[in-house]
């Protein structure tokens, strides 16, 4: 397929996705039921951080941990308090995960939002303005560098489990989860929410998983074989060959063809790719 015939089959893909029927199918929806900016961008990152595995396993344990914040996310993660707070989400857990990891991540984020008052500013404070790899580095290594004694008491250990919420891209991670939550925060078209204003659209790197790499091999916009950050950044040089100032408007729609399993037959492989197939030349 050339590029004009790739470009057509996108736009159409996207033009005719019905974005609204499969928010309650993504973790989007969590954000989403909220009103308030602060609450979206803490709702956000929670449900992002717990996106991995499969949609029906990780949405139980996000109702369960946002529910224990009540109304407000954003109040609740600011005034925690891991000694006062953290039982109460005692007996939640999730893959990799422990209770007290999850813990952690609550704790970081409360400090987070008492240091810069919010995680855009946090963010923003490491961000050089030419893309989002050294926010991501630095909101990274922030998180990391807390004192989390008061989680895990005076011997924390590596806290793996903490450490699994924030992959970092200097290991080579897509950091797949945190380019998630980006892409709802800076997008403002279709069901994200468009609350960041200092990151630009195109410079987003794609959220990498399984189904994106998958149909990314079918469509021709990477031949790499490993689910790393190079490869995130490859496929989004690709879409923006498309659309140069929104290339990621096409991830909800193709991850969400990988979800209900239109890829996984063809492996990657452009030949068998039911996509091409379906859609034509």
């Amino acid at each position: 397929m050339d590029f004009q015939g790739l470009k057509r089959l996108l736009d159409d893909l996207y033009h005719s996705y019905d974005f609204e029927a499969r928010v309650l199918r993504d973790p989007i929806e969590f954000p989403g039921r909220y009103s308030r900016p602060e609450d979206i961008e803490v709702a956000g990152f929670i449900a992002s951080a717990f996106a991995y595995g499969r949609v029906g396993q990780f949405k139980p344990v996000i109702e369960r941990v946002l529910g224990v914040m009540g109304e407000s996310p954003a109040s609740f993660v600011a005034g925690f308090d891991p000694s006062r707070d953290g039982p109460r989400f005692r007996g939640i857990s999730y893959r990799f995960n422990s209770t007290d990891d999850i813990v952690c991540l609550i704790y970081g984020l409360s400090s987070v939002l008492k240091g810069f008052g919010s995680i855009e500013n946090c963010f923003l404070s490491f961000h050089d303005g030419r893309g989002v790899l050294s926010g991501i580095r630095g909101f990274v290594d922030y998180l990391k560098g807390l004192d989390k004694t008061p989680v895990y008491g005076p011997s924390p250990g590596e806290a793996r489990g903490f450490l699994q919420f924030i992959p970092s891209p200097e290991k080579g991670s897509p950091c797949k989860r945190m380019n998630l939550f980006l892409r709802w925060m800076v997008r403002d078209r279709d069901i994200d929410f468009g609350l960041w204003k200092g990151i630009a659209r195109e410079s987003l790197v794609i959220p990498l998983d399984t189904h994106i790499w998958r149909i990314s091999r079918c469509l021709g916009l990477t031949g790499r074989r490993s689910q790393d950050w190079k490869t995130a950044v490859e496929i989004t040089e690709g879409l923006k060959r498309l659309d140069p100032e929104d290339p990621l408007k096409y991830d909800f729609a193709l991850c969400h063809q990988g979800i209900a399993g239109l890829c996984n037959p063809c492996g990657g492989e452009r030949h068998r790719c039911p996509i091409l197939h379906q859609q034509g030349p």
